[in-house]
């Protein structure tokens, strides 16, 4: 038995009847608190659709209201070159209580009922255990069940305010990029200072089998271009006697990992945090299904660096892949030229240990010694996201642990995420710990048509959130 099954064991006596207390209110509160999500999830807030910006706008205005109907002191709504976020905080009673920032998003992917809807997307419905609508799983419902939770853990404690120093920060811009998100946490850091951040814009493995994540992999991505000849030139009177951008843009890609699949460019592995044994035997653990997850990558066979497996490859490993390449023609029949210019496309997921800049260096030389002689070439970055990682003793991490373990009642395993989003930035700039809180799963279908959420799970959000309020001001104290 793991560690964590351990202390869900241990403590399941002594929390029985606060367990009861907790699930009597939130049953009580229940159509409440999805009336009000419902309504919620009618505001089309598309960030991407510049036609939808008065919504993005309505939402903001919202949720900032519901926040302060919640019971928040502070509920504001922040502006940026773009949407605006919101911002919300509730101290404690305790002044040197432990502060805690929440983050999710409240704006929603683009939706029509033509993309294959079985309903309009921005009419929320309930079938069943199910509520249907864009932004019920990502990110609106895993915002809103904080709502609840909160309440919850103050009606069934005696608090006038929460056992920690409570901060929410609900961005506008996820679903486009996120593109003035840190310079927003930067210029704001002081009001939004912690000690810890939990991030509810992520899910769990199953509904049978919950999980806490516990890391993000980074992004940076580049594009090269390769220029030859001047123009397209003859290949019978050239070709062979000038080099060919065609050529040499392939032998970039050909050379870019090595015959083990990994990553050849030098320096970078450079600081990667490996995952340890412990790690290794957990993610071993989960009910991995690989024919099941080729058949979601609508692909026959799995392929990676040799050594590890599928699950650790998307999880805890860097990798290197071509987005995207060209050069020459392109049309129907021949055209026997040496082609003017050539490009790919590069993006590098990158594990907690890497540096966004000390890879963009590394590509840049790597590059420079790839290109042959007679091929003028540029490469650009794009922006990068940095990678996160909690370690599994954090005790903050293990207070997430433990307040799911007393919602589910079962013991609690571990994922990370193989995409990339902000949380490094608030961990970055705050220097804080990050925590996931999602209780979402993969057949919520994010960004697909007829999204939905499990209410049963929905509600395990909220009886999570209002435990883990005490267990996270009950770790800090132990800590001191």
């Amino acid at each position: 038995m793991s560690v964590r099954a351990d202390r869900l064991v241990s403590m399941s006596q002594p929390v029985d009847s606060a367990v009861n207390t907790v699930r009597a209110y939130i049953e009580s509160h229940r159509a409440s608190f999805l009336d009000d999500l419902v309504e919620w999830l009618r505001i089309p807030s598309v960030s991407a659709q510049p036609e939808h910006a008065t919504d993005v706008r309505r939402s903001a205005d919202w949720l900032a209201a519901k926040l302060k109907e919640t019971g928040f002191p502070t509920a504001e709504v922040w502006e940026t070159p773009g949407a605006p976020a919101v911002f919300a905080e509730w101290p404690s009673e305790d002044p040197g209580a432990l502060k805690v920032l929440v983050y999710g998003h409240h704006d929603v992917q683009p939706a029509a009922r033509a993309d294959g809807w079985d309903t309009e997307p921005f009419e929320p419905v309930i079938r069943g255990n199910r509520l249907h609508a864009r932004g019920a799983a990502d990110d609106k419902g895993q915002v809103f069940f904080h709502t609840l939770g909160v309440r919850a853990h103050l009606a069934t404690t005696g608090r006038s305010a929460p056992a920690v120093h409570l901060k929410m920060l609900i961005e506008g811009e996820e679903e486009s990029g996120s593109p003035h998100f840190r310079a927003l946490v930067e210029e704001r850091a002081e009001r939004l200072a912690a000690d810890v951040v939990v991030v509810s814009d992520t899910g769990m493995w199953a509904e049978d089998t919950p999980t806490v994540c516990t890391g993000m992999r980074g992004l940076t991505e580049c594009e090269i271009h390769l220029q030859g000849p001047d123009q397209d030139i003859h290949s019978g009177s050239f070709g062979g006697a000038v080099p060919n951008p065609a050529t040499a843009v392939a032998r970039l890609v050909a050379a870019l990992h090595d015959e083990h699949a990994r990553v050849a460019i030098p320096g970078f592995y450079d600081g990667i945090v490996e995952l340890t044994g412990r790690e290794r035997e957990l993610f071993a653990e989960l009910p991995f299904d690989e024919e099941r997850w080729l058949r979601t990558a609508r692909s026959t066979a799995t392929h990676g660096e040799a050594g590890h497996t599928t699950l650790e490859r998307v999880w805890a490993r860097p990798t290197a892949e071509v987005n995207g390449i060209g050069g020459g023609y392109q049309g129907a029949g021949s055209k026997t030229v040496v082609p003017a210019s050539a490009m790919v496309k590069l993006s590098f997921r990158l594990v907690a240990g890497q540096d966004p800049d000390h890879i963009e260096k590394a590509v840049r030389v790597w590059t420079a010694e790839q290109i042959p002689a007679g091929i003028r070439y540029e490469i650009t970055f794009s922006g990068a996201t940095r990678p996160c990682l909690t370690p599994l003793d954090h005790p903050a991490l293990q207070s997430v642990v433990r307040a799911m373990g007393r919602a589910f009642q079962q013991p609690i395993r571990y994922t990370r995420e193989g995409g990339s989003g902000p949380a490094a930035d608030l961990q970055e700039v705050l220097d804080a710990p990050v925590l996931f809180l999602g209780i979402s799963v993969p057949s919520d279908g994010w960004h697909a048509p007829n999204e939905k959420v499990e209410l049963d799970l929905l509600l395990k959000g909220v009886e999570t959130s209002a435990y883990l309020w005490d267990e996270l001001a009950q770790s800090s104290q132990e800590a001191h």
